[in-house]
Protein backbone atom coordinates (compact mmCIF):
# COMPACT_ATOMS: atom_id res chain seq x y z
CA UNK A 1 0.00 0.00 0.00
CA UNK A 2 1.19 3.86 -0.78
CA UNK A 3 2.18 5.77 2.43
CA UNK A 4 -0.32 8.21 1.68
CA UNK A 5 -3.38 6.30 2.48
CA UNK A 6 -1.35 4.57 5.31
CA UNK A 7 -1.10 4.61 8.88
CA UNK A 8 1.95 3.23 11.27
CA UNK A 9 -0.20 1.16 13.19
CA UNK A 10 -1.77 -0.69 10.71
CA UNK A 11 1.46 -0.78 8.21
CA UNK A 12 2.92 -2.61 10.90
CA UNK A 13 1.03 -5.82 11.12
CA UNK A 14 2.18 -6.21 7.78
CA UNK A 15 5.69 -5.46 7.80
CA UNK A 16 8.22 -8.80 6.72
CA UNK A 17 9.36 -8.55 10.41
CA UNK A 18 6.00 -8.90 12.03
CA UNK A 19 5.42 -11.76 10.20
CA UNK A 20 8.47 -13.93 10.70
CA UNK A 21 8.25 -13.25 14.05
CA UNK A 22 4.51 -14.41 14.25
CA UNK A 23 5.89 -17.64 11.81
CA UNK A 24 8.58 -17.71 14.81
CA UNK A 25 6.01 -17.99 17.50
CA UNK A 26 3.74 -20.47 15.67
CA UNK A 27 6.88 -22.95 15.12
CA UNK A 28 8.39 -22.29 18.99
CA UNK A 29 4.77 -22.70 20.85
CA UNK A 30 4.52 -25.63 18.09
CA UNK A 31 7.86 -27.40 19.36
CA UNK A 32 6.88 -26.34 23.11
CA UNK A 33 3.66 -28.69 22.78
CA UNK A 34 5.87 -31.30 20.90
CA UNK A 35 7.90 -31.31 24.05
CA UNK A 36 5.28 -31.82 26.49
CA UNK A 37 4.31 -34.91 24.27
CA UNK A 38 7.58 -36.34 24.85
CA UNK A 39 7.94 -36.10 20.67
CA UNK A 40 11.13 -33.75 20.80
CA UNK A 41 13.33 -33.19 23.90
CA UNK A 42 12.51 -30.21 26.24
CA UNK A 43 16.16 -28.31 25.98
CA UNK A 44 15.42 -27.95 22.04
CA UNK A 45 12.76 -26.19 22.31
CA UNK A 46 13.97 -24.32 25.50
CA UNK A 47 17.04 -24.06 22.59
CA UNK A 48 14.82 -22.34 20.36
CA UNK A 49 13.43 -19.92 22.36
CA UNK A 50 16.70 -18.85 23.42
CA UNK A 51 18.85 -18.58 20.28
CA UNK A 52 15.63 -18.35 17.78
CA UNK A 53 16.20 -14.90 15.92
CA UNK A 54 16.15 -14.58 12.28
CA UNK A 55 17.18 -11.71 9.59
CA UNK A 56 14.78 -10.74 7.01
CA UNK A 57 17.77 -9.86 4.30
CA UNK A 58 19.03 -13.37 5.21
CA UNK A 59 15.91 -14.83 4.59
CA UNK A 60 15.62 -12.94 1.22
CA UNK A 61 18.83 -14.09 0.28
CA UNK A 62 17.88 -18.10 1.06
CA UNK A 63 14.77 -17.91 -0.97
CA UNK A 64 16.15 -16.55 -3.74
CA UNK A 65 18.19 -20.03 -4.20
CA UNK A 66 15.44 -22.28 -2.59
CA UNK A 67 12.29 -20.74 -4.15
CA UNK A 68 9.86 -21.60 -1.21
CA UNK A 69 9.47 -18.81 2.12
CA UNK A 70 9.10 -21.03 4.39
CA UNK A 71 12.09 -23.01 3.86
CA UNK A 72 13.99 -20.03 3.88
CA UNK A 73 13.01 -18.65 7.11
CA UNK A 74 13.62 -22.26 9.13
CA UNK A 75 16.96 -22.11 7.68
CA UNK A 76 17.43 -18.67 8.96
CA UNK A 77 16.56 -19.82 12.21
CA UNK A 78 18.13 -22.78 12.31
CA UNK A 79 21.68 -21.02 11.32
CA UNK A 80 21.08 -19.46 14.85
CA UNK A 81 19.97 -22.21 16.93
CA UNK A 82 21.71 -24.67 15.66
CA UNK A 83 21.56 -28.80 15.96
CA UNK A 84 17.96 -28.52 17.82
CA UNK A 85 16.67 -26.84 15.35
CA UNK A 86 15.77 -29.78 13.57
CA UNK A 87 13.53 -30.12 15.56
CA UNK A 88 11.59 -27.09 14.70
CA UNK A 89 8.20 -27.64 12.07
CA UNK A 90 8.04 -31.82 13.05
CA UNK A 91 4.44 -33.37 11.43
CA UNK A 92 4.08 -29.67 10.21
CA UNK A 93 3.40 -28.13 6.81
CA UNK A 94 4.20 -24.92 5.25
CA UNK A 95 0.72 -24.03 5.47
CA UNK A 96 0.18 -24.31 8.90
CA UNK A 97 2.38 -21.65 9.27
CA UNK A 98 1.03 -19.18 6.82
CA UNK A 99 -2.70 -19.82 7.69
CA UNK A 100 -2.26 -19.65 10.87
CA UNK A 101 -0.11 -16.42 10.42
CA UNK A 102 -2.45 -14.20 8.62
CA UNK A 103 -5.26 -15.60 10.85
CA UNK A 104 -3.43 -13.67 13.79
CA UNK A 105 -2.54 -10.72 11.38
CA UNK A 106 -6.13 -10.55 10.32
CA UNK A 107 -7.38 -10.52 14.08
CA UNK A 108 -4.67 -7.48 14.70
CA UNK A 109 -5.75 -5.53 11.78
CA UNK A 110 -9.71 -6.38 13.23
CA UNK A 111 -9.28 -4.79 16.55
CA UNK A 112 -7.43 -1.66 15.28
CA UNK A 113 -10.39 -1.24 12.55
CA UNK A 114 -12.98 -2.12 16.09
CA UNK A 115 -11.00 0.70 17.63
CA UNK A 116 -11.42 3.26 14.59
CA UNK A 117 -15.02 2.42 14.40
CA UNK A 118 -15.53 3.34 18.05
CA UNK A 119 -14.17 6.40 17.65
CA UNK A 120 -16.03 7.22 14.11
CA UNK A 121 -19.01 6.17 16.55
CA UNK A 122 -17.96 8.96 19.39
CA UNK A 123 -17.89 11.76 16.68
CA UNK A 124 -21.07 10.81 14.76
CA UNK A 125 -23.12 10.98 17.89
CA UNK A 126 -21.49 14.25 19.06
CA UNK A 127 -22.40 16.15 16.15
CA UNK A 128 -26.08 14.22 15.99
CA UNK A 129 -26.81 15.47 19.18
CA UNK A 130 -25.45 18.74 18.73
CA UNK A 131 -27.75 18.94 15.86
CA UNK A 132 -30.59 16.86 16.83
CA UNK A 133 -33.25 19.31 16.35
CA UNK A 134 -31.55 21.52 13.56
CA UNK A 135 -34.13 21.47 10.60
CA UNK A 136 -33.24 20.31 7.20
CA UNK A 137 -34.70 19.06 3.85
CA UNK A 138 -35.29 15.59 3.40
CA UNK A 139 -34.66 14.75 0.07
CA UNK A 140 -35.11 11.35 -2.34
CA UNK A 141 -34.09 11.09 -5.83
CA UNK A 142 -32.24 14.04 -5.07
CA UNK A 143 -35.55 16.00 -4.58
CA UNK A 144 -37.25 18.23 -1.85
CA UNK A 145 -39.24 15.76 0.10
CA UNK A 146 -40.02 16.52 3.77
CA UNK A 147 -38.53 18.13 6.37
CA UNK A 148 -35.74 16.05 8.69
CA UNK A 149 -33.12 17.23 11.27
CA UNK A 150 -29.85 17.22 10.38
CA UNK A 151 -29.46 15.14 13.44
CA UNK A 152 -31.55 12.41 12.12
CA UNK A 153 -29.12 12.17 8.99
CA UNK A 154 -26.17 11.66 11.31
CA UNK A 155 -28.40 8.73 13.68
CA UNK A 156 -28.55 6.69 10.91
CA UNK A 157 -24.78 6.91 10.15
CA UNK A 158 -24.85 6.07 13.66
CA UNK A 159 -26.83 2.86 13.30
CA UNK A 160 -25.34 2.07 10.30
CA UNK A 161 -21.70 2.21 11.91
CA UNK A 162 -22.88 0.16 14.75
CA UNK A 163 -24.07 -2.30 12.57
CA UNK A 164 -20.93 -2.72 10.91
CA UNK A 165 -18.92 -3.19 14.32
CA UNK A 166 -21.23 -6.42 14.90
CA UNK A 167 -20.32 -7.43 11.35
CA UNK A 168 -16.81 -7.16 12.22
CA UNK A 169 -16.66 -8.81 15.07
CA UNK A 170 -18.65 -11.40 13.57
CA UNK A 171 -16.02 -11.77 11.03
CA UNK A 172 -12.81 -11.20 13.19
CA UNK A 173 -14.47 -14.49 15.07
CA UNK A 174 -14.69 -16.39 12.07
CA UNK A 175 -10.99 -15.25 10.81
CA UNK A 176 -9.25 -15.96 14.02
CA UNK A 177 -8.91 -20.01 13.32
CA UNK A 178 -5.78 -21.55 14.04
CA UNK A 179 -4.36 -24.86 11.67
CA UNK A 180 -1.44 -27.20 12.77
CA UNK A 181 -3.30 -30.68 11.08
CA UNK A 182 0.38 -31.16 8.92
CA UNK A 183 -0.13 -32.54 5.39
CA UNK A 184 -3.67 -32.92 3.70
CA UNK A 185 -4.96 -31.66 7.55
CA UNK A 186 -5.11 -35.66 8.95
CA UNK A 187 -2.58 -34.74 11.81
CA UNK A 188 -0.84 -38.07 11.17
CA UNK A 189 2.45 -36.78 11.94
CA UNK A 190 1.29 -34.58 14.85
CA UNK A 191 -1.08 -34.56 17.77
CA UNK A 192 -3.75 -32.39 17.39
CA UNK A 193 -2.91 -30.89 21.01
CA UNK A 194 0.03 -28.81 19.50
CA UNK A 195 -2.74 -27.18 17.40
CA UNK A 196 -5.11 -26.77 20.93
CA UNK A 197 -1.42 -25.30 22.69
CA UNK A 198 -0.32 -22.73 19.88
CA UNK A 199 -4.39 -22.08 19.07
CA UNK A 200 -4.53 -20.78 22.86
CA UNK A 201 -1.00 -19.11 22.82
CA UNK A 202 -1.85 -16.90 19.85
CA UNK A 203 -5.33 -16.01 21.19
CA UNK A 204 -7.00 -18.19 18.25
CA UNK A 205 -9.83 -20.96 17.85
CA UNK A 206 -9.27 -24.85 16.61
CA UNK A 207 -10.06 -25.23 13.15
CA UNK A 208 -12.07 -28.12 12.85
CA UNK A 209 -11.00 -29.37 9.59
CA UNK A 210 -8.58 -28.05 7.82
CA UNK A 211 -7.69 -30.37 4.63
CA UNK A 212 -4.04 -28.46 5.08
CA UNK A 213 -5.02 -25.13 4.44
CA UNK A 214 -8.00 -23.08 6.23
CA UNK A 215 -11.34 -23.19 4.26
CA UNK A 216 -11.33 -19.53 2.66
CA UNK A 217 -14.82 -18.68 3.13
CA UNK A 218 -13.93 -17.37 6.06
CA UNK A 219 -11.36 -15.18 4.38
CA UNK A 220 -14.29 -14.38 1.76
CA UNK A 221 -16.69 -13.28 4.76
CA UNK A 222 -13.77 -11.35 6.04
CA UNK A 223 -13.61 -9.34 3.20
CA UNK A 224 -17.03 -8.56 2.06
CA UNK A 225 -17.56 -7.34 5.64
CA UNK A 226 -14.73 -5.02 4.65
CA UNK A 227 -16.34 -4.43 1.12
CA UNK A 228 -19.58 -3.41 3.53
CA UNK A 229 -18.05 -1.07 5.98
CA UNK A 230 -16.24 0.93 3.14
CA UNK A 231 -19.78 1.08 1.56
CA UNK A 232 -21.02 2.55 4.62
CA UNK A 233 -17.93 5.06 4.62
CA UNK A 234 -18.87 6.11 1.05
CA UNK A 235 -22.29 6.84 1.77
CA UNK A 236 -21.79 9.05 4.62
CA UNK A 237 -18.95 10.44 2.22
CA UNK A 238 -21.58 11.17 -0.97
CA UNK A 239 -24.02 12.51 1.24
CA UNK A 240 -21.29 15.29 2.43
CA UNK A 241 -20.12 15.61 -0.67
CA UNK A 242 -23.37 16.59 -2.31
CA UNK A 243 -24.31 18.26 0.84
CA UNK A 244 -21.36 20.66 -0.28
CA UNK A 245 -22.11 21.78 -3.85
CA UNK A 246 -22.44 25.26 -3.80
CA UNK A 247 -25.81 25.34 -4.56
CA UNK A 248 -26.89 23.35 -1.52
CA UNK A 249 -24.13 24.35 1.00
CA UNK A 250 -25.71 22.93 3.80
CA UNK A 251 -22.53 21.21 4.98
CA UNK A 252 -18.91 21.58 4.37
CA UNK A 253 -15.88 19.79 5.11
CA UNK A 254 -13.28 21.71 7.17
CA UNK A 255 -11.28 24.64 5.19
CA UNK A 256 -7.68 25.38 7.08
CA UNK A 257 -5.63 28.25 7.09
CA UNK A 258 -3.77 28.44 3.97
CA UNK A 259 -5.31 25.29 2.48
CA UNK A 260 -5.79 26.33 -1.60
CA UNK A 261 -8.55 24.11 -3.25
CA UNK A 262 -7.58 24.83 -6.90
CA UNK A 263 -4.22 25.73 -8.85
CA UNK A 264 -6.11 27.83 -11.51
CA UNK A 265 -9.41 29.20 -9.18
CA UNK A 266 -8.70 30.72 -6.02
CA UNK A 267 -12.02 31.06 -4.96
CA UNK A 268 -12.56 27.02 -4.94
CA UNK A 269 -13.50 24.70 -1.91
CA UNK A 270 -13.72 21.51 -2.68
CA UNK A 271 -14.83 18.33 -0.88
CA UNK A 272 -11.65 16.54 -1.32
CA UNK A 273 -11.45 14.42 1.54
CA UNK A 274 -15.03 12.48 0.82
CA UNK A 275 -14.34 12.32 -2.74
CA UNK A 276 -11.17 10.56 -1.20
CA UNK A 277 -13.47 8.45 0.61
CA UNK A 278 -14.95 7.76 -2.30
CA UNK A 279 -12.43 6.35 -4.10
CA UNK A 280 -10.93 4.37 -2.00
CA UNK A 281 -14.10 2.37 -0.74
CA UNK A 282 -13.99 1.44 -4.35
CA UNK A 283 -10.96 -0.28 -3.86
CA UNK A 284 -11.77 -1.98 -0.20
CA UNK A 285 -14.92 -3.57 -1.73
CA UNK A 286 -13.10 -4.59 -4.63
CA UNK A 287 -10.78 -7.23 -2.61
CA UNK A 288 -13.41 -8.80 -1.72
CA UNK A 289 -14.12 -10.26 -5.37
CA UNK A 290 -10.77 -12.36 -5.10
CA UNK A 291 -11.55 -13.11 -1.61
CA UNK A 292 -14.53 -15.29 -2.93
CA UNK A 293 -12.68 -16.24 -6.09
CA UNK A 294 -10.59 -17.89 -3.26
CA UNK A 295 -12.64 -20.62 -1.77
CA UNK A 296 -12.44 -22.70 -4.75
CA UNK A 297 -9.38 -24.53 -4.21
CA UNK A 298 -8.40 -27.33 -5.90
CA UNK A 299 -8.62 -30.81 -3.53
CA UNK A 300 -7.48 -30.58 -0.26
CA UNK A 301 -5.39 -27.30 -1.50
CA UNK A 302 -3.59 -25.37 -4.02
CA UNK A 303 -1.79 -22.17 -3.67
CA UNK A 304 -4.32 -20.00 -6.06
CA UNK A 305 -5.16 -17.89 -2.81
CA UNK A 306 -1.61 -16.99 -1.88
CA UNK A 307 -0.96 -14.45 -4.25
CA UNK A 308 -4.02 -13.12 -3.92
CA UNK A 309 -4.02 -12.77 -0.48
CA UNK A 310 -0.48 -11.06 0.01
CA UNK A 311 -2.09 -8.57 -1.80
CA UNK A 312 -5.28 -8.10 -0.38
CA UNK A 313 -4.77 -8.78 3.38
CA UNK A 314 -2.35 -5.80 3.79
CA UNK A 315 -3.96 -3.49 1.12
CA UNK A 316 -8.16 -4.18 2.28
CA UNK A 317 -7.02 -3.55 5.75
CA UNK A 318 -4.67 -0.83 5.59
CA UNK A 319 -7.43 1.34 2.91
CA UNK A 320 -10.14 0.87 5.30
CA UNK A 321 -8.29 1.80 8.27
CA UNK A 322 -7.06 4.75 6.54
CA UNK A 323 -10.42 5.99 5.31
CA UNK A 324 -12.21 5.69 8.58
CA UNK A 325 -10.14 7.88 10.35
CA UNK A 326 -10.17 10.54 7.34
CA UNK A 327 -13.98 9.95 7.82
CA UNK A 328 -13.47 10.25 11.59
CA UNK A 329 -12.02 14.36 11.29
CA UNK A 330 -14.13 14.99 8.64
CA UNK A 331 -17.41 14.25 10.59
CA UNK A 332 -15.18 16.20 13.51
CA UNK A 333 -14.75 19.32 11.94
CA UNK A 334 -17.54 19.10 9.29
CA UNK A 335 -18.74 23.04 9.01
CA UNK A 336 -22.63 22.97 9.18
CA UNK A 337 -24.70 25.57 8.47
CA UNK A 338 -28.34 25.68 9.69
CA UNK A 339 -29.08 28.77 8.07
CA UNK A 340 -28.69 27.57 4.53
CA UNK A 341 -30.44 24.53 5.73
CA UNK A 342 -33.51 26.36 6.55
CA UNK A 343 -33.32 28.78 3.28
CA UNK A 344 -33.14 25.51 1.71
CA UNK A 345 -36.29 24.43 3.10
CA UNK A 346 -38.15 27.75 2.17
CA UNK A 347 -37.04 28.15 -1.56
CA UNK A 348 -39.97 25.97 -2.83
CA UNK A 349 -42.41 27.76 -1.03
CA UNK A 350 -44.03 25.37 1.47
CA UNK A 351 -44.03 22.45 -1.00
CA UNK A 352 -42.26 20.40 1.68
CA UNK A 353 -46.04 20.82 3.20
CA UNK A 354 -48.06 19.05 0.62
CA UNK A 355 -48.65 15.70 2.38
CA UNK A 356 -50.26 17.07 5.08
CA UNK A 357 -52.77 18.88 3.06
CA UNK A 358 -53.61 15.87 1.24
CA UNK A 359 -54.29 14.07 4.30
CA UNK A 360 -56.31 16.87 6.12
CA UNK A 361 -58.52 16.71 2.53
CA UNK A 362 -59.11 13.00 3.25
CA UNK A 363 -59.88 13.39 6.59
CA UNK A 364 -62.55 16.09 5.85
CA UNK A 365 -64.27 13.75 3.20
CA UNK A 366 -62.63 13.83 0.14
CA UNK A 367 -61.67 11.00 -1.99
CA UNK A 368 -57.46 10.24 -1.36
CA UNK A 369 -57.88 10.72 -5.46
CA UNK A 370 -59.36 14.22 -5.59
CA UNK A 371 -57.36 15.20 -2.66
CA UNK A 372 -54.14 15.04 -4.86
CA UNK A 373 -55.57 16.34 -7.32
CA UNK A 374 -56.38 19.51 -5.45
CA UNK A 375 -53.06 19.53 -3.80
CA UNK A 376 -50.93 18.72 -7.06
CA UNK A 377 -52.81 21.18 -9.10
CA UNK A 378 -51.39 24.35 -7.20
CA UNK A 379 -48.32 22.55 -6.23
CA UNK A 380 -47.35 22.61 -9.69
CA UNK A 381 -48.04 26.59 -9.83
CA UNK A 382 -45.72 27.00 -7.23
CA UNK A 383 -42.90 24.52 -8.66
CA UNK A 384 -42.99 26.53 -12.36
CA UNK A 385 -42.51 29.67 -10.07
CA UNK A 386 -39.82 28.46 -8.69
CA UNK A 387 -41.18 29.40 -5.13
CA UNK A 388 -41.80 32.88 -5.98
CA UNK A 389 -45.59 31.94 -5.27
CA UNK A 390 -46.53 30.11 -1.87
CA UNK A 391 -48.07 26.99 -1.21
CA UNK A 392 -50.13 28.72 1.38
CA UNK A 393 -51.73 31.65 -0.10
CA UNK A 394 -52.80 29.46 -3.62
CA UNK A 395 -54.72 26.55 -0.97
CA UNK A 396 -56.37 29.20 1.21
CA UNK A 397 -57.72 30.66 -2.50
CA UNK A 398 -58.78 27.20 -3.78
CA UNK A 399 -62.78 27.29 -3.36
CA UNK A 400 -62.56 23.30 -3.16
CA UNK A 401 -59.86 23.43 -0.29
CA UNK A 402 -61.73 26.30 1.54
CA UNK A 403 -64.82 24.62 1.74
CA UNK A 404 -63.48 21.48 3.98
CA UNK A 405 -60.49 23.64 5.89
CA UNK A 406 -60.19 27.15 7.45
CA UNK A 407 -57.42 29.44 7.03
CA UNK A 408 -56.39 28.39 10.46
CA UNK A 409 -56.41 24.51 10.03
CA UNK A 410 -54.90 25.02 6.83
CA UNK A 411 -51.57 27.17 8.84
CA UNK A 412 -51.52 24.44 11.10
CA UNK A 413 -50.03 22.03 8.44
CA UNK A 414 -47.43 24.22 7.47
CA UNK A 415 -45.93 23.54 11.09
CA UNK A 416 -42.30 22.75 10.63
CA UNK A 417 -42.00 21.37 14.52
CA UNK A 418 -44.88 18.71 13.84
CA UNK A 419 -42.38 16.58 11.98
CA UNK A 420 -40.06 16.06 14.72
CA UNK A 421 -42.25 15.05 17.28
CA UNK A 422 -41.11 11.57 16.86
CA UNK A 423 -36.89 12.90 16.82
CA UNK A 424 -36.87 12.11 20.78
CA UNK A 425 -38.41 8.13 19.92
CA UNK A 426 -35.69 7.73 17.01
CA UNK A 427 -32.56 8.81 19.33
CA UNK A 428 -33.70 6.90 21.99
CA UNK A 429 -33.82 3.43 19.36
CA UNK A 430 -30.66 5.07 18.09
CA UNK A 431 -28.59 5.60 21.05
CA UNK A 432 -30.32 4.46 24.03
CA UNK A 433 -32.74 6.32 26.59
CA UNK A 434 -29.53 7.21 29.10
CA UNK A 435 -27.21 8.69 25.98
Amino acid sequence: MIPRYSRPEMVAIWEPESKFQIWFEIEAHATDALAELGVVPKEAAEAIWAKGKFDVARIDEIEREVKHDVIAFLTNVAENVGDEARFMHQGMTSSDVLDTCLAVQLARASDILLADIDDLLVAIKRRAYEHKFTPTIGRSHGIHGEPVTFGLKLAQAYAEFERNRERLVAARKEIATCAISGAVGTFANIDPKVEEHVAEKLGLTVEPISTQVIPRDRHAQFFATLGVIASSVERLAVEIRHLQRTEVLEAEEYFSPGQKGSSAMPHKRNPILTENLTGLARMVRSYALPAMENVALWHERDISHSSVERMIGPDATITLDFSLVRLTGVIDKLLIYPERMQKNLDRMGGLVHSQRVLLALTQAGISREDSYRIVQRNAMKVWESDGQVALLDLLKADPDVSAKLSDEELEERFNLDYHFKHVDTIFDRVFGTTA
